[in-house]
């Protein structure tokens, strides 16, 4: 049996300083590493090529997308995940850069001379073709924002059916203790941002960010909504448009091709923004704020539902994914939930209630990747393989880092106060959870109570 493992992982460990946290089998056979430890297979020398040309975790996506690189069928892909986190978030480790640069030295130089004996030295391999190569135009421009989005949504809707299920629902679901399903956490979710934005009969709702239009569906029917639902994904607003001319509430509801910096005909009673403020990039991110406001009516209630990331150390340059930049959400980007309630203040807003949802979020992640599994040669069929394996991987890995704690996901209320500062809200939060009808008036009587007055339109 050969040594092709061996030689690896001693070098890398040299390397490293510390033991390796995965077992590693190599296309010759030979295996490495702690025994018991979750196991990953080179199955060629471009697996490790594409290692060495790319040091860390975009190499390390690249060889899984491109299949060079397989999780052992004994292998469960989260013990692989939580395993090499672990390892890169250990605070008391020793962090050596393993760039090129960093690679001159002598543990360098053997990690270099075992490629050479292994045969792994070579030309840089063409990245998978799922990866996003040339972008045009200025980041978070309308043009360049639209090519980003039809990346990651208009991969298929039958794409999406086969790992989101029947409520088609993109975002972290609620999974309250009644809920037995996916398809009931996500409906709970749903009749929480209607119950928090409090909607009534004839309201006038926008949707920013709509999907495939479960949340306006939903507001219509069970809470008498008017509703506008922007997009600017073509696959997603066309699905959008069929659902809800069979749902026979087209009279109530429409679905734009648009982008929410063009939405003219404010004011709207509610607004949501459900998992669409991560593309919207921090130099944007005043401007979607006050966007948002000035599209409210005074007394007006804004759902934002966004996932957050921890904040830096002071001096720390914020620096995005390489794996999810360049092959799930280009241009995307996460912020603390502290600087999204301040810029949302900075544009008028009145922030009224945080609600963390982490926990959920890792949850139905796990649900999505066992959709996706459990249909994996269909979905193969209908994305590609390459396509099909990067949603498994960001989908696990995202699972992996909530419930870690490495990023968070948040629903923040806020609202545009009256003019004399009213907010319209309940005294208390169990009474707007409930849609209580009596409503509180703070200030002067003569400011409208959202939930007391007929719609803006």
């Amino acid at each position: 049996m050969g040594q092709h493992a061996q030689q690896l992982v001693g070098a890398v460990e040299e390397l490293l300083g510390r033991p390796v946290p995965l077992r590693v089998r190599a296309w010759d056979g030979s295996q490495a590493g702690p025994a018991g430890a979750p196991t990953v297979v080179l199955r060629n020398r471009r697996a490790l090529r594409r290692l060495l040309w790319a040091p860390g975790e975009l190499g390390l996506a690249r060889a899984y997308v491109s299949g060079d690189l397989e999780v052992a069928p004994d292998t469960d892909l989260y013990e692989v995940l939580a395993a090499v986190t672990a390892f890169a978030e250990d605070p008391a480790a020793p962090r050596p850069r393993i760039g090129p640069r960093d690679c001159l030295g002598a543990p360098g130089r053997r990690l270099l001379a075992a490629a050479l004996r292994l045969g792994a030295v070579g030309p840089n391999p063409a990245p998978p073709a799922e990866e996003v190569h040339h972008r045009r135009g200025r980041a978070h421009s309308r043009r360049r924002d639209r090519a980003a989005i039809s990346h990651h949504y208009d991969v298929g809707n039958d794409f999406y059916r086969l790992v989101l299920g029947p409520s088609m629902v993109y975002s972290c679901a609620y999974w309250e203790p009644a809920a037995k399903s996916l398809e009931d956490a996500q409906a709970a979710k749903l009749d929480l941002i209607c119950r928090k934005l409090g909607l009534r009969p004839g309201m006038r709702l926008l949707d920013v960010g709509c999907g495939w239009g479960s949340l306006v569906l939903h507001a219509a029917r069970h809470h008498g909504v008017r509703a506008v639902g922007v997009s600017i994904s073509t696959e997603q607003v066309a699905l959008a448009r069929q659902r809800v001319a069979e749902a026979g509430l087209a009279d109530r509801i429409e679905i734009r091709l648009q982008d929410y910096r063009e939405v003219p005909d404010g004011p709207f009673d509610a607004v949501s923004s459900v998992g669409m403020a991560e593309h919207v990039g921090s130099a944007q991110y005043l401007v979607y704020a006050r966007h948002l406001h000035d599209l409210l009516a005074p007394g007006g209630r804004l759902l934002n539902h966004q996932i957050a990331r921890r904040p830096l150390p002071p001096g720390e340059a914020y620096r995005l994914s390489p794996f999810i930049d360049r092959y799930v959400f280009p241009d995307g980007e996460l912020s603390p939930v502290g600087t999204t309630v301040s810029r949302l203040e900075e544009a008028g807003f009145e922030v009224r209630d945080v609600e963390a949802l982490r926990e959920h979020y890792g949850r139905t992640l796990r649900e999505w990747v066992a959709n996706l599994e459990a249909n994996w040669p269909e979905a193969v069929a209908l994305a590609g393989r390459g396509r099909a394996r990067v949603w498994r991987l960001y989908m696990a890995a995202s699972a992996v880092s909530f419930e870690q704690n490495h990023i968070g996901i948040n629903q923040v209320l806020a609202v545009r106060p009256t003019p004399a500062g009213a907010s319209g809200l309940p005294p208390t939060r169990p009474q707007w959870l409930a849609g209580a009808a009596e409503q509180h008036r703070p200030g002067d009587a003569r400011d409208t109570d959202l939930g007391d007055r007929p719609s803006v339109r």
